[in-house]
């Protein structure tokens, strides 16, 4: 509560807020300290910017005219009731919170029958300004002056909890000699009481039963805001605030939607925009307190590095005494100036390191103030109140938020000295010696959110420690087989993000990555386990497909321009594992041979599939098969295809062997087997045909596959 005083303060008096009221701005300022920093402008320099009507436009058309000269040194300074202060010598002087007040110069002295009534104040002068003393935007004042600007009983009502919570100890009402403390105040008799008080005079029972206790600091502070003045509009006194207007952000009351400039703007149940608003607020709130957090968490840290720097900083100054006295002589010479070096290394980290932690016990002091103050806000229940102040809230929450952004909460310098003396250097080398850096590269650190894994390809990103200063030449990527086995290189550069692809697919890899300079390799960064997609979803490859070959359907669908066979094949190979994949036949005419199957990357493209050594394929038309590879044709079968029809491709690894289906039934005996090595999903087509792929399939449940192992492809 002690940080959110600040908050509870205005800027010019510096005491606790009376009668506050929102300026345009979303500032708030006394309504005495307002009257107090009016300026009279001439009406010939009188500037048109936004009045303070009450419309709730957060953004303000100012002119060019430059208002800060009302905070300048050589100004008179402000006007009192009208007029400027003739007087250029008026001093300048401070409030509390630092905040420059001119004060008000001395209006000519009035006939004694034009003095107003004793207590009334003054009436404000035509073309009257003022300047919020925090952002120093100004506006001329319209005919109802300072009651153009809302009150903010949200705010005065916390600095009435926060005055009360400070005040001393209520006594109990009751007691006749020596009153105790009061413990509870029943809001139905308005009357402390203490423990033995209560028990005797207000007991638990019969009518007293249904009275309301609550404690103390809540029956004085009820006692003095309820009941609560209704809220009413700025510019319809005599209506009550009913609706809020969304373009302008502000309560309106029913006249002003009525005939007032609002009238043709998009509004909102009072109620319901207090809630959202108070959502808002509580939501922001969750994030700002997760950043305090940290900010704590972070002040620990910086203040256990300053322990370690001076651990550290005693010990290598120890080392370095000890080995500048072993160089005799010569070295003295040295070492005064070596000594010197690391004090000024050790000063330099101290003050670093303790001038963050000034500078962020202070934005941390802020932070905490400004949220003891929203939660304060958000317990008010006075809905137009919370809305006249809530967006500004908020958007000091997201501001303050945003300061918390990234880099603030990181070290600006590290507790390690990365000087190491080399004292092997000949006598006649003395006068050369220095620091020189011996050191191999710190362990690199894995950004896991931008490491990912898809279908079989795994992308990972690295970077060296934010602190480290040590040079870095290189990175060297291993990566196991994806079943637990030894590492391998997989990249070795400069680059700090890396792609592998053709891994296997449902296979779990293991990688990391460890840096080098001239000095040596580093230590590895952690280990990051990645899975690979568990079924394997491909598509036709178009790169490396027949110039006659037409793709469609996200390279799904293809067909042919010409009359002989060409081949496709997909874009992702296998070497391992159990496959299934289906083609569905769209367009069969004049019954062709397509052909389905595997093959190798480097397959003939423009013959039909199996012709050559480097494929085994299925060919089939509309009444039966053949299997074929190297030109050899075996197995002929009964059954074709037609337009509709389903051929199946199924490749185990486990037992090395290729079968077909067609329509859900084998076709054939198995068609090849002691298969090995990189196999891509391939077929062979003409114009006559149209077909369509189909991935991802689970196994066919006649089918009872070998040994499992993962599957997969690989580079």
């Amino acid at each position: 509560m002690e940080e959110m005083e600040e908050e509870l303060k205005c800027p010019v008096c510096g005491s606790f807020f009376r009668e506050p009221i929102i300026l345009p701005c979303s500032h708030n300022i006394c309504l005495a300290c307002a009257r107090n920093i009016l300026v009279q402008t001439p009406d010939a320099e009188s500037p048109q910017s936004s009045r303070a009507s009450g419309s709730g436009v957060s953004d303000y058309d100012y002119l060019d005219l430059d208002k800060m000269s009302l905070y300048s040194e050589s100004d008179s300074g402000y006007g009192s009731y009208g007029g400027f202060a003739s007087a250029p010598t008026t001093p300048c002087q401070k409030s509390p919170n630092g905040v420059r007040v001119f004060p008000p110069a001395v209006p000519p002295q009035p006939q004694h029958h034009l003095l107003p009534h004793p207590g009334v104040l003054p009436p404000i002068p035509r073309n009257s300004c003022i300047t919020c003393p925090q952002c120093h935007r100004s506006l001329t004042l319209d005919d109802r002056g300072l009651r153009g600007f809302p009150k903010n009983r949200v705010l005065e009502g916390v600095v009435d909890r926060y005055q009360q919570s400070k005040a001393a100890a209520l006594k109990c009402q009751l007691c006749e000699k020596s009153p105790r403390e009061a413990t509870v105040m029943c809001e139905q008799c308005d009357v402390f009481y203490c423990d033995p008080c209560r028990l005797r005079c207000h007991p638990p029972r019969g009518p007293l039963a249904k009275h309301r206790l609550v404690p103390p600091a809540q029956g004085r502070i009820s006692r003095r805001t309820s009941p609560r003045k209704t809220s009413t509009c700025t510019e319809h006194e005599l209506e009550n605030l009913s609706m809020y207007c969304v373009q302008c952000k502000t309560p309106v009351c029913y006249q002003c939607l009525e005939e007032g400039k609002h009238s043709t703007h998009e509004v909102k149940a009072l109620g319901a925009m207090w809630k959202l608003h108070k959502g808002q607020l509580s939501q922001a709130l969750n994030v700002l307190s997760d950043r305090a957090t940290e900010a704590k968490e972070f002040l620990v840290q910086l203040r256990n590095m300053v322990q370690h720097i001076q651990e550290n900083g005693v010990e290598f100054e120890a080392c370095l005494v000890a080995q500048c006295d072993a160089l005799i002589d010569a070295l003295n010479r040295r070492k005064a100036q070596l000594l010197a070096r690391v004090n000024k290394e050790h000063e330099h980290k101290l003050k670093v390191v303790r001038d963050q932690i000034s500078h962020c016990t202070v934005k941390l002091r802020q932070t905490t103030g400004l949220m003891e103050y929203c939660l304060e806000v958000i317990k008010e229940n006075d809905p137009s109140g919370f809305l006249q102040i809530s967006d500004a809230l908020i958007r000091r929450v997201h501001m303050t938020e945003g300061q918390w952004g990234k880099g603030t909460l990181t070290p600006r310098m590290t507790s390690d000295f990365d000087l190491t003396l080399d004292s092997g250097p000949l006598l006649q080398t003395i006068h050369q010696l220095d620091f020189v850096q011996m050191k191999v590269p710190a362990a690199p650190i894995l950004q896991l959110e931008e490491c990912c894994s898809q279908t079989n390809s795994a992308t990972l990103s690295w970077k060296q420690p934010p602190l480290s200063t040590v040079a870095v030449d290189g990175y060297i990527l291993e990566l196991d087989d994806g079943s637990g086995g030894q590492f391998r290189e997989v990249y070795v550069g400069t680059e700090t993000i890396c792609t592998v692809d053709g891994l296997h697919f449902n296979s779990t890899y293991k990688s990391r990555v460890k840096a080098f300079n001239a000095s040596g390799v580093g230590q590895y960064s952690k280990t990051l386990v990645m899975q690979t997609s568990e079924i394997a979803w491909f598509t036709f490859d178009p790169a490396s497909a027949h110039p006659d070959i037409v793709l469609s359907n996200d390279n799904l669908t293809v067909t042919c321009s010409s009359y002989d066979d060409r081949v496709v094949m997909g874009n992702t190979a296998f070497s391992r594992g159990v496959h299934y994949w289906e083609i569905i036949i769209d367009r069969y005419d004049n019954h062709p041979d397509p052909a389905f199957g595997i093959a190798r990357g480097d397959v003939l493209k423009d013959v039909m599939l199996g012709k050559d050594d480097k494929a085994w394929a299925m060919y089939v038309d509309n009444n039966r098969s053949w299997f074929m590879h190297n030109n050899s044709h075996t197995n002929r079968t009964d059954g074709g295809i037609c337009k509709g029809a389903t051929v199946g491709v199924l490749l185990d690894f486990s037992r090395g062997i290729l079968l077909f289906l067609i329509n859900d039934e084998q076709q054939g005996p198995v068609a090849f087997d002691a298969l090995e090595g990189l196999y891509y999903p391939a077929i062979s087509l003409n114009r006559n045909v149209q077909v369509t792929l189909h991935t991802g399939l689970p196994i066919p449940d006649f089918y009872t596959p070998g040994e499992s192992e993962p599957s997969g492809s690989v580079c």
